[in-house]
Order: C-alpha cells, then structure tokens, then sequence
C-alpha cells in the first residue's frame, strides 16, 4: 500500500499521480478526511491517559499519606476519565481499521518514468527483435492447437473432459518439452537466484501481502473450507517469504526464484480468444523475485529484465518489449516491461513475461523491512518480480516458430539437453 504520510503530507501530488492511471481519486479523499479525525482523536485519547497517569499518582499519594477521604473524588473522576478514554480507544480502532480497508483498495504510485497513457494501446513498443509479423514460412502459419493434435503432443479435447475449459493437458514429448521449459528457465538463473518451492496453497494475508486480494478475489481460486488461495504466480508466496521480518542491508539485493503451478480464473477472459493455450486456468512458471534498497532496485528491474529477455531470445523466438503506460500498470506496480512473443500460427503477440518494479508498495503490506548499520531504525524493502519463463504461450509460440515444412517441430538448441537426446519432434 502506499505510505499514508504520503497522502497526508500532500494529497494533491498523490491524488495526480493515481489519476493518471485512469482511477478516481475519491476514496484518497475520504482517507484524508479520516486520517484526520484519527489523529484528532487520538490525540484526546493519548492527553486522557496522561491526565488518567497523573491522577493515579496523586490517588497514589494521598493514600500513602493516609488521606483516603481526600483521593476518593479523585479516584471517581478517573473511573470517569477511563471510560471516556475508552471510548476514544475504541473509536481510534475503528477508524484505523477503516482507513487499512480502504488503503488496501488504493492501486500504487506510477514512476515519473512510466509513460502516460489510458490502455494497452498507448503502451510504448521499446525495441523488437526477430522476424516482423508477415515474415513466416506457410509451414509456420500453423496453430500451435493443431500442430498439437497432429503430433499428438497437447490434448486439449481430453482436459476439458477432465476439468473443463481453458485447461490443457500435454502428452508424450509435449510434457517433455513442457518440462524442458521448466528446468530450462531455472538452471540459467541459479548463478544468483536461490531456489525455492514454496506451497500452491497460501492464506488470505499472502494474497493481500501483494495486492491480489481484496480487489483481485474474483480472479482467484478460493478454497473457503481451509480459507487458502490457489497462488495466481509465486510472486504471492516469495513476495511473503520474509513477511514481519527484518533484513540486514548486507543480505540485499535478495534474489529468490522459484517454479510452481499457478492459478488463475481469467474472469475478465470473456469475450478473449481462448483457444488452445492462449489463455488457461492453469500453468506453470518460472518466477525471479528480489528484495531490495531503493538504490538497488533499478539495477535489479533491469537484471531481471535482461534474463527473461535473454531466455527467449536464446529459444529463437520473436519478440517485443513495452513500456506499460500508467493506464496499464498492474495494481502493485510502479514500472512495468512486459515481453511478447510473436506466435505466427496465432498470429497474435503473446505476453510472456511481465518484469515489475513495485517500489515499497507491496513490502509495506507485508512488513518486510531492513536495517541498515548506517542509519538508525528501519526502512521498508522494494520488491520486483518477472516471469523467467512462463511455459504455456512460450510452448505455443516455441512449436509454431521452430514447426518445418514436413510437420516436425525443431528443438532449439539450449533445450536439447533436456529433450532425452532427441533434437525433433514428429
């Protein structure tokens, strides 16, 4: 969430920069307004307790001299006192938990370096590498669906009977090239991500930790029996993993990676082309994560970029990087580059990867701060995230570029190593 002193310091800068991504700005208003009352109150309440303090030490000295007669009217108008100070108390929670509720629901500050812009559509294509659009042999104008069905390699048709729609399901060398992807995208970054494999299944505080929840439920998958969530991507459990925790400066940048199933309803998919695995209820990634200072964090967001990039340059595919405009930023994010493949049988860019920089935004939820030997106290962690390699639309774009003109799918070379020594699939 963002620093409420923030908001409280100047409400107009605040207020300019949330609108920039398109959202109203009145609930900022109403947090002012509450904030306020908060501090009004408190400060009665915290004035009462003093008076209550001093009270008590007269009360205290008066029975100690043996002058009881003298403390007793002293002692009613602290009982009078403490209720009323009570009282306050409990309106300064009231009004605390109001203004947490409605923080939560505030998206984050966009960088001043976040281009200005209402939708995808104004988001800026930064460079694009590999073959244009009309560049493709007929070989590759093939569907990655049907090259599946063909090699018998993806089996749409039975995860449906299986789960429903916008599932999937590979077979034969189709998982193996699901899981080559996998280890691929782990082994070239274990040269500084430490590897983890948190749990699929998180509570309700790790959703909120990183923005998903409240303002995402409805794209989540909720077991209400246990109150767990189906984690959308590991950011959820790795962006937690030091939640009301305090690192020492020395151990930053911390650089965390991890591989998981991950969950999403895709809500908001009606409408969207959702054929074969364009978009699914269920996928596996290859997620980096860091904490980091705030003077660290823009060596680490392009660090982070640098290797998803690299990951799909090195498989031969086409691709693209943008600069997400405000109007597209993620809730928690700040600044965000997101990588597209081209898939020429799709004949659609499709998002890969999207690389994050969410300033203090989420750490703040989830309390996770440092300490440095410089100066005294603690500051709030930056955290930022990217997918290494999401296997899906990586898979589909990977069968489509690399498909021959006898129906084959060439192996690129950094998977052969995990492709049981076969360096085609026919």
């Amino acid at each position: 969430m963002i620093d409420i002193r923030l908001l409280r310091n100047d409400p107009i800068s605040v207020k300019k920069s949330i609108s920039r991504r398109g959202e109203e700005t009145t609930d900022l208003d109403h947090i002012v307004e509450l904030d306020e009352k908060y501090r009004k109150t408190a400060e009665k309440r915290d004035q009462l307790r003093n008076e209550i303090k001093e009270l008590s030490r007269q009360v205290g000295a008066l029975h100690k001299s043996g002058k009881k007669d003298e403390a007793a009217p002293l002692q009613d108008s602290s009982r009078e006192m403490r209720e009323e100070e009570e009282a306050l108390s409990n309106k300064c929670d009231h009004l605390s938990i109001e203004i947490h509720e409605l923080l939560l629901r505030v998206p984050n500050i966009p960088a001043e370096e976040c281009p200005n812009g209402k939708s995808a559509e104004d988001n800026v294509v930064v460079r694009v590498e590999g073959q244009g659009e009309k560049d493709w042999d007929s070989c590759q104008h093939v569907p990655h669906w049907e090259i599946g069905e063909t090699l018998g390699i993806l089996d749409v048709e039975r995860a449906t009977k299986l789960s429903g729609s916008m599932f999937a399901m590979y077979t034969g060398l189709g998982a193996t090239l699901c899981r080559a992807l996998i280890q691929y995208g782990l082994d070239r970054n274990a040269d500084e991500y430490r590897e983890i494999r948190p749990p699929t299944l998180v509570s309700t505080e790790t959703m909120v930790s990183t923005g998903h929840l409240p303002k995402f439920a409805d794209d989540a998958y909720h077991l209400e029996r246990d109150d767990l969530w189906a984690i959308p991507t590991a950011e959820v459990p790795l962006t937690s993993y030091a939640r009301d925790e305090i690192i020492s400066e020395s151990e930053l940048p911390m650089k965390l990676m991890s591989h998981t199933s991950c969950f999403r309803r895709e809500a908001g998919s009606a409408g969207r082309d959702t054929r074969g695995l364009l978009r699914v209820h269920e996928f596996d990634k290859v997620e980096l994560l860091a904490y980091a200072t705030p003077e660290q964090a823009q060596e680490v967001h392009k660090d982070i970029l640098s290797r998803a990039e690299s990951a799909i340059a090195d498989l031969g595919l086409s691709y693209r990087i943008l600069d997400l405009c405000a109007g597209d930023l993620g809730n928690s994010s700040a600044r965000t580059f997101d990588i597209e493949v081209y898939a020429p049988g799709a004949e659609q860019w499709l998002e890969v990867s999207s690389v994050s920089w969410f300033s203090d935004y989420q750490a703040r939820r989830a309390n996770v701060r440092y300490r440095s030997e410089e100066t005294k106290g603690t500051s709030v962690i930056h955290t930022l995230n990217g997918s290494g390699l999401a296997v899906p639309r990586v898979w589909a774009a990977l069968v489509e570029t690399h498909r021959q003109e006898d129906g084959s799918i060439r192996i690129p070379e950094p998977l052969l190593p995990y492709m049981q020594g076969l360096k085609i699939i026919d």
